[in-house]
């Protein structure tokens, strides 16, 4: 059984017609044929959703009781159990009401996926994780609901519901998505049209790059060479010379005036020995490619224009962007230039732009060694001036006039032997060498056009030629052969010094290693692949490329071992033993990062447990004393009154009963704490918010303080906040309980309440001895009691759990010095939309009937504490 596919249908803001159009694709399935349910659809009361919905058949519901509240969530087992070969799923970053059997909905999807079923479900894009910050940012509204990106990234299908924000104003304007009562505030509050133009650019950058990702996948798979130019990207080919910086600077200005522009820098690590780069020159110029946005690429290739156009053409790019040569004029015999080449050779479907700059025509050096490989049109001469270099001088030299002796007729030969050995190499050499002797035997070396020679002196002549020639040629050889290695060894370091570089500075992760593995050999994907023993199977640590995953080194095209239990595999093509040095480096470099992470997560998990152990032992040295004494009081208490040797007044026992009532209230207090804190401390505090007036919550808080201790000032006319009202009371309860404890009798703690632009501050001000700037920060943290604190005064969680609940809500809390003396606590909420109602966006009382895309979770009932 495979598993299903998932399509997303993706939008910009509530109401473009996500659920509609997913709706209308299920009507679509079934007139085709296909199985297809509802799974879980909310109409929100909207008509033309709800006309929509009739004909399709939707799997029942589960029904949950929570606190006094029942609410209704997708059934995965009824679905699961009915089987069909769709589901539609709405609102996938939903979060299910406490008790059933997942924690968010997009984790139901993935049951139903792994199950073969297919899903089709819709998502806002102010619900992925990674733009949280960004569209509060933009709204002002913090989304308590959100998705994992990778959940969305890996949908096989994802359609965007566009619709400008006009026509979506116009649409609520008409009563189309909300209430008529609800269209004024929406429509001045989340759904400005500046809001809505910057969430709708948000989704449709973000589906192009995911359409970018497919593009890319789809070329690599099909093997596409030629430039599709669906979007700007512009390659900068970098000498490491200081033009460099203008010739980046000039392709960002060139991306910018395309939609989605994008910048390569690529240095090419020539294997020639014509240039040597300044590493310190590249680090530069890297840092300004990604300061502009672009990226930085280094690549080793012995033919440079040939590999920038490679480079250029598996990245998709759609214009080149050189410097003009460094050349002097007369260095142009020597060739035609990369900037030539390249734009001779570049085709009509790739840009190549040649910029001046100040370093132009300026030089650059004389070559001190030719290539690592000898070009085929120096092969051909070479050949040429061997073979047929000879016969042309042997015609020449008969029809001069006059004889100019055996032994200049020598030298004319062993010079096209040495032109041939500087040309060619070794064996057009020794041909040379062996057709200049027999030439110079048959037309002049006496008896004329006769093989024999008469003179032992014109015999030991021949000889000598032929051993000079073909030494001459070995040396011109050898030197060539030492050049190539020499050059390339230059370039490896180059390399391994920028691989070092990155890695010694934590820039780059094994997926970008990997990468820069697969991109430097040019290879289609690259794994890391590792196994506990020699009998257990091949595991992938990470992976990048193309093509299918590979399950052992035996299956890839080059494969490196790391150990006994790991190795470095490569698919794409066969390379050279040669190249198998750099790659053993990447290699141990690979094994070496893979570790590092895992002792980084490791160190993680072990801070984790140190902060915990750390928190248990202050827990036990706090308790240890703050637990016992009430307990103490009350035991004794108790013994007094079982007491039968005593005859204990009413008024005695009144008191005594006080005790114990007093004792257990105390140890309560501290319990309660100490749950609060462990909930903190292990992320399990889940607030469900809503809107509520501040005048409902904080008289409630001041319970537990003695009566006439308090000043309470909440102006009726604070707008409401968007909190969790048991989180509220505990939090402003334990706040004003710090406040009480630590003010002389004679003074009253203070709580007032002000709202500031879109928040409200609660502040609670005592005139105790307060507390110094530089611990103002430390009373936050648990076990913490300021100064000279009774042990019996509490075991110093009040504030670490007002802090964390404030938080957990969206809130803040500080500290602040009481002018005048004492200290000030300032808690800040998020003020609710200025509407008696639900907060613009949501359609309707009922705290389902909410989509999953507004900012306000499920109300609860109001008196319950979390």
């Amino acid at each position: 059984m495979g598993r299903g596919r998932l399509r997303i249908y993706l939008g910009a803001a509530p109401g473009v017609g996500k659920t509609y159009a997913m709706l209308s694709e299920a009507h679509r399935r079934i007139e085709r044929g296909t199985d297809c349910v509802v799974a879980f659809v909310e109409h929100h009361g909207r008509p033309r959703t709800e006309v929509m919905l009739r004909g399709l058949e939707q799997v029942r519901r589960r029904d949950l009781d929570y606190r006094g509240s029942v609410f209704t969530e997708m059934d995965v087992d009824a679905v699961l159990a009915r089987r069909p070969r769709v589901a539609l799923v709405d609102e996938l970053a939903h979060t299910n009401i406490p008790g059933s059997r997942n924690a968010k909905r997009w984790q139901d999807v993935e049951e139903l996926l792994a199950a073969g079923i297919d899903v089709v479900s819709t998502v806002n894009i102010q619900h992925l994780e990674s733009l949280g910050d960004v569209v509060e940012s933009i709204t002002g509204v913090r989304q308590q609901e959100t998705v994992p990106d990778e959940v969305v990234r890996r949908a096989d299908q994802i359609e965007l519901v566009d619709m400008s924000p006009e026509a979506l104003r116009r649409r609520m304007a008409h009563g189309n998505i909300y209430r008529p009562d609800k269209v004024d505030a929406a429509l001045s509050n989340y759904f400005r049209p500046g809001n809505l133009t910057a969430l709708r650019e948000l989704a449709l950058l973000w589906v192009a790059d995911r359409v970018d990702e497919y593009l890319k996948q789809y070329r690599s798979e099909h093997r596409v060479s030629k430039i599709w130019g669906s979007r700007e990207r512009i390659v900068v080919g970098l000498t490491g010379g200081p033009e460099g910086r203008t010739l980046i600077r000039r392709a960002a200005r060139l991306a910018e005036k395309g939609a989605g522009g994008e910048v390569l820098a690529v240095y090419i690590a020539r294997g020639d020995g014509l240039t040597s780069a300044s590493p310190k020159e590249l680090a530069v110029q890297r840092t300004l490619a990604e300061d502009l946005g672009g990226t930085f690429h280094h690549v080793i290739g012995d033919d440079v224009p040939a590999a920038l156009l490679d480079f250029a053409r598996g990245v998709n790019a759609t214009q080149i962007v050189l410097g003009s040569s460094r050349r002097k004029s007369w260095q142009y015999v020597l060739g035609p230039g990369v900037g030539a080449t390249v734009a001779r050779e570049s085709g009509p479907d790739l840009d190549v732009h040649i910029v001046t700059h100040e370093e132009a025509a300026k030089g650059r050096g004389l070559p001190v060694a030719r290539g690592a490989r000898l070009s085929r049109s120096r092969l051909v001469a070479g050949w040429l001036v061997g073979v047929a270099g000879p016969g042309l001088l042997a015609l020449l030299l008969t029809h001069v006039e006059g004889d100019l002796g055996l032994a200049n007729d020598m030298l004319l030969f062993l010079t096209l032997t040495v032109a041939a050995a500087l040309l060619g190499g070794v064996y057009p050499a020794v041909v040379s060498a062996a057709v200049g002797s027999l030439l110079l035997n048959w037309f002049f070396t006496p008896p004329v056009h006769r093989i024999s020679i008469a003179d032992p002196k014109n015999l030991l002549a021949l000889v000598i030629f032929v051993c000079v020639a073909v030494s001459v040629a070995s040396v011109v050889d050898l030197a060539a052969r030492r050049t190539h290695q020499a050059a390339r060894l230059r370039a490896e370091s180059e390399i391994l010094s920028y691989l070092a570089g990155n890695v010694l500075r934590g820039e780059t992760g094994l997926e970008e290693l990997l990468e820069r593995v697969r991109e430097t050999f040019g290879m289609d994907s690259a794994a890391l692949l590792e196994r506990d023993s020699d009998v257990d199977p091949w595991s992938c640590a990470g992976r990048v490329g193309a093509g299918q995953p590979l399950e052992r080194p035996e299956d890839a095209d080059v494969d490196v071992p790391v150990g006994d239990h790991m190795a470095l595999a490569l698919t794409g093509r066969v390379l050279r033993a040669e190249d198998r040095r750099v790659l053993a480096a990447f290699a141990a470099q690979a094994a070496v990062m893979l570790d590092r992470q895992r002792l980084q997560r490791a160190a993680d998990q072990a801070k984790e447990l140190a902060e915990g152990n750390r928190i248990r032992t202050a827990l036990l040295a706090a308790v240890s004393h703050d637990l016992r004494t009430p307990l103490a009081g009350i035991k004794a208490a108790v013994t007094s009154l079982r007491s039968d040797d005593v005859a204990w007044s009413q008024e005695d026992e009144a008191e005594l009963l006080e005790g114990i009532e007093e004792g257990a209230d105390r140890l309560d207090h501290l319990v309660g704490n100490l749950l609060d804190m462990s909930r903190l401390q292990t992320g399990t505090v889940t607030p469900l918010i809503r809107e509520i007036d501040l005048d409902e919550v904080v008289p409630m808080a001041l319970g537990g303080v003695p009566e006439g201790s308090v000043d309470l000032d909440v102006p009726e006319s604070l707008p409401m906040v968007a909190v969790d009202p048991g989180l509220l009371e505990r939090s402003v309860a334990n706040l004003v309980e710090n406040a009480v404890k630590y003010s002389p009798g004679t003074t009253r703690v203070l709580v007032a309440a002000s709202a500031i632009a879109q928040r409200v501050e609660v502040r609670v001000v005592d005139r105790g001895p307060g507390v110094p700037d530089a611990a103002k920060e430390r009373i936050f943290e648990p076990f913490q009691r300021y100064g000279d604190a009774p042990r019996g005064a509490g075991v110093g969680l009040g504030l670490a759990v007002a802090r964390g609940f404030a938080e957990a809500m969206g809130g803040t809390l500080g500290a602040e010095d009481t002018p005048g003396g004492g200290l000030t606590m300032v808690l800040t909420l998020r003020a609710a939309a200025p509407d008696t109602g639900p907060p613009p966006g949501e359609p309707g009382p009922d705290p389902r009937s909410r989509p999953a895309d507004q900012p306000v979770p499920p109300v609860r009932p109001e008196r319950q504490t979390t």
